[in-house]
């Protein structure tokens, strides 16, 4: 019997940001058209300012998730950097800090103090970086496949709401996109959970309810606010 090893914990940059990006085009422009249609907008600026949205929204998720991740980069350059100060400046307390977090993981002192030292030999900054820091290559950010996705999928997940809005009366508007919306948000959590080798239940009805929970709010603000346009 083969035993499978494969993990999933390289794709949590990317799935992150697309997670993010299309729960908050669906629900953003979901919440939005719902809002606003039940506030009796005239059913022809509609489909405007979900267009609207989805543009601003879009450069918005990309400029917000480079800057995020950016600013998470350079936090992450400048630890290293200090932890490679510390290396050149005190070779021996460094060692002796390595070891003993291997002897609150478990090993005996000599042990902790001989694979200190060997992995100090070795690779001095990146044992530092991944036991005393937590940073490793699959924990590192990247700002530009970050603010990429997330502007793919915030697009990709506008969209299904807003097409929503040329394909029914102004009637059927609200049911409509409160239907198309959360049947998506319910794929989304799932496939996302899937990807990620999480429970697909679990990732789907917690993406239905705040979904859900956006839309009930933003429709009843339209209905207490009620302007004819």
């Amino acid at each position: 019997m083969e035993y499978n090893h494969e993990h999933k914990a390289d794709r949590i940059g990317w799935i992150r940001a697309v997670v993010l990006g299309a729960n908050d085009g669906i629900v953003s422009t979901a919440s939005l058209i719902v809002g606003i249609a039940a506030s009796q907008i005239a059913p022809e600026h509609i489909f405007l300012v979900g267009l609207a949205a989805l543009v601003a929204g879009t450069m918005s998720m990309a400029a917000g998730e480079y800057v995020s991740v950016s600013s998470q980069t350079d936090i992450e350059q400048a630890e290293l950097a200090l932890e490679q100060q510390h290396i050149d400046e005190n070779w021996t307390a460094e060692v002796h800090e390595l070891a003993a977090i291997y002897r609150q993981r478990g090993l005996d002192n000599e042990l902790a103090l001989t694979v200190a030292k060997k992995l100090m030999e070795v690779d001095p900054l990146g044992s530092h970086a991944r036991d005393e820091l937590g940073i490793t290559d699959l924990s590192q950010s990247h700002p530009l496949q970050a603010a990429f996705f997330s502007a793919i999928s915030f697009s990709a997940g506008a969209l299904l709401p807003l097409l929503t809005v040329l394909l029914f009366t102004p009637v059927m508007l609200i049911p409509a996109v409160v239907i198309v919306s959360l049947l998506s948000l319910v794929i989304l959590g799932s496939v996302s959970a899937h990807v990620g080798g999480a429970p697909k239940m679990k990732g789907a009805l917690r993406v239905l309810f705040w979904g859900a929970l956006a839309m009930m709010v933003s429709t009843g603000i339209g209905h207490l606010f009620q302007v004819s346009v």
